[in-house]
């Protein structure tokens, strides 16, 4: 799979400098972890599962988490296993069985509630499990964390195969001031204990709001809200360096996605892609929240995270025209890895607007050009509104 891959290869010529490469669930875990882009959360309790996720993946999406947590009933759990294991099935069967081809199939995670879900639904899964990426841990502490982590262990060693973990980040425990620096200190060491099977950090901004009684408006971004915005900079601060011990953390969920009005109306009259479908996306633009969520990942990607949770496949174009690298951006990190500037220095940009330093910018460049290797280099010439109108008509 590779991001982008919805749309014809013509197009894909036209848009990029450098395309985004091809990826597996096989590959390694850096890889994947830039590679999450906007992660769709789906309930596992609809009944056209297996439909909704190639439907999906059709449409771009690369990443999804099917849930047996918040998303459901407390009453529905039961179902929403056996949904999911049925589900899986039919997926395994469309793919051609257990030597099939799973290419056309997202990263698919299983987000569960408590440990022992773990190795009883790996178990359950049978052959289809080949089709299972890993898990989403809710609400994780060090306590709860080793359980589901130990768990997971269990799963791999039965299953036969690597399963990757993608905790959660909600707990109170992280959020409360006089607890928050302890809690982070035992996350810290229970996901470096394991770090192996650790893929991404996600945020549950939501939780967070929930235990203060807040709920942010669309016009409003997680860093507007004070509370989430001082978690964000810690957890970060703590779990997001580039120095070797850090991880990949994902942008928090944007829970909107209708407005009255608002739309990107001057930027949608200056795109070349446009012809013949002004109307079209100018309608879809107008049912979206769209200025929200943009600021939210830009900001996002100011504060060091990468990827995002998203709860509508409106959300999903959004992040990855956005998560694709700009030519300048490219040109900047490139020149930065230079080999023969490892002793440092610094240089003028190729676009003559910066300096470049190398020893201090050079962490940038080589994320940077991890996710110019996932979401490609865009054209000189090709911004946010292009790949966004490319990806949502392809």
């Amino acid at each position: 799979m590779h991001h982008f891959g919805h749309i014809s290869p013509l197009v894909r010529s036209d848009l990029f400098h450098q395309e985004p490469a091809e990826f597996t669930s096989g590959s390694p875990a850096p890889v994947l972890a830039a590679a999450l882009g906007a992660t769709l959360y789906s309930p596992a309790t609809r009944p056209q599962l297996a439909d909704d996720v190639l439907k999906q993946a059709a449409r771009g999406v690369v990443s999804m988490v099917l849930c047996l947590e918040d998303s459901i009933d407390d009453a529905d759990v039961a179902d929403g296993e056996a949904n999911l294991v049925r589900q899986f099935a039919e997926l395994d069967d469309r793919c051609g069985g257990p030597s099939g081809n799973a290419d056309g199939v997202p990263l698919l995670f299983v987000r569960v509630r408590e440990p022992e879900q773990i190795p009883d639904l790996v178990h359950r899964l049978g052959p289809s499990a080949r089709l299972l990426s890993g898990f989403v841990l809710p609400k994780f502490t060090e306590e709860r964390g080793t359980a589901f982590l130990e768990a997971l262990t269990r799963a791999e060693a039965a299953g036969g195969r690597q399963l990757f973990a993608m905790p959660v980040l909600e707990s109170p425990e992280l959020l409360h001031l006089e607890t928050r620096a302890d809690s982070l200190a035992g996350i810290a060491r229970t996901v470096d204990k394991y770090r192996d099977r650790i893929l991404a950090l996600r945020l549950g901004v939501t939780d967070f709001c929930s235990a203060y009684g807040l709920r942010r408006t669309p016009d409003m971004t997680a860093y507007d809200v004070q509370i989430v915005a001082s978690i964000i900079g810690d957890v970060v601060n703590v779990l997001g360096r580039s120095d070797g011990t850090g991880f990949t953390i994902t942008g928090p969920v944007w829970e909107y996605f209708r407005v009255q009005e608002r739309m990107f109306k001057p930027q949608l009259r200056r795109s070349p892609f446009m012809e013949g479908r002004a109307d079209q996306l100018r309608t879809t633009l107008i049912e979206h929240d769209l200025d929200g969520l943009l600021r939210e990942i830009g900001l996002d990607r100011a504060n060091g995270l990468l990827g995002k949770t998203c709860i509508h496949p409106s959300h999903v174009m959004p992040v990855h025209a956005l998560s694709v690298v700009s030519h300048e951006e490219f040109s900047d990190a490139r020149d930065i890895v230079r080999p023969d500037r490892d002793g440092g220095g610094v240089l003028r940009s190729a676009y003559t607007n910066k300096m470049n330093e190398v020893k201090p910018h050079r962490a940038w460049a080589e994320r940077t050009l991890l996710r110019a290797e996932v979401f490609g280099v865009a054209r000189e010439d090709i911004g946010f509104v292009e790949l966004l109108t490319a990806g949502l008509s392809g």
